[in-house]
């Protein structure tokens, strides 16, 4: 019996004749999905989450370290925080072709005929990415403490931080959720990724601080999304987040969801429909 046969039983097994699926037990089902589809690409998964983010993390340290820092571990204090959103960002476009490979497969048109809560196809795996996003940033984190980094917020500050980027992540996920559903296949929705990911993160404070660009180059660089989330995560990592720097990075997470969690699930909902 295949998975999606697996999941309609699952599903049906919660359905009485005169009652849908509830909210949270048809997401819970949707994340035990993902999951499942997940052990299918364990080495994929394990390369991009965990071996090329310290490749990079090693890259960037001893590359540009000295030159800008000085020393390496004087630069990985500046630099880690900016890193564990490198590592998850680019995570997020998951959440996009998951969805858009259920839809070109078929598979969306199975669920839309089932009596569940529809919004749980998508919210399952946007929840399971999470576990990925774990992955990824204990081992951002620990290559950085290898590398001399070492958080002065404590260990209090580093949670709070990996918390915060776990939901900034989150939040990313709806726009590239989004376009899963409006693209035609899944390979629209990684390419997107180039056009959209890397500029933002690349022009931005995680490499080196705003403060020694060009004045305009500045302005670009402090109002981009990535470069707020970022500076609240160095302040909550090194015990120095004022409450505006804070404020900033939930106002801008919440932002993505207000604008792109409704789209998604009605974009959702409605295709197909005529």
């Amino acid at each position: 019996m295949n998975l999606t046969n697996s999941l309609s039983k699952s599903l049906s097994f919660w359905n009485y004749p005169s009652k849908r699926t509830s909210a949270f037990k048809a997401t819970r089902t949707f994340m035990w999905r993902t999951v499942q589809n997940s052990k299918n690409n364990l080495m994929g998964h394990f390369i991009e989450a965990v071996l090329s983010l310290v490749i990079m993390l090693l890259i960037f340290g001893y590359l540009f370290g000295g030159a800008i820092a000085g020393s390496i571990t004087a630069y990985i204090q500046f630099l880690l925080p900016g890193v564990l959103i490198i590592t998850v960002v680019p995570l997020t476009v998951y959440s996009g072709t998951t969805i858009c490979l259920d839809i070109t497969k078929g598979v969306y048109n199975r669920f839309k005929t089932m009596p569940f809560w529809q919004p749980a196809s998508i919210l399952g795996p946007l929840i399971t990415d999470g576990i990925r996003y774990i992955i990824a940033l204990l081992s951002a984190l620990f290559t950085g403490i290898i590398m001399g980094f070492r958080p002065e917020g404590g260990i209090v500050g580093t949670i709070l931080a990996m918390l915060f980027i776990i939901f900034f992540a989150f939040s990313i996920s709806w726009i590239f959720a989004t376009i899963g559903v409006i693209a035609k296949r899944p390979e629209t929705v990684s390419g997107s990724s180039m056009i959209i990911i890397y500029p933002l993160m690349f022009a931005s404070n995680i490499l080196v601080d705003s403060a020694t660009m060009p004045r305009w180059v500045q302005v670009i660089v402090n109002l981009n999304p990535i470069s707020i989330v970022t500076t609240s995560v160095r302040g909550l990592m090194s015990g120095t987040a004022t409450t505006a720097e804070i404020a900033g990075g939930i106002a801008i997470c919440m932002l993505f969801i207000a604008i792109f969690a409704p789209l998604t699930i009605y974009l959702y909902l409605s295709k197909g429909n005529k």
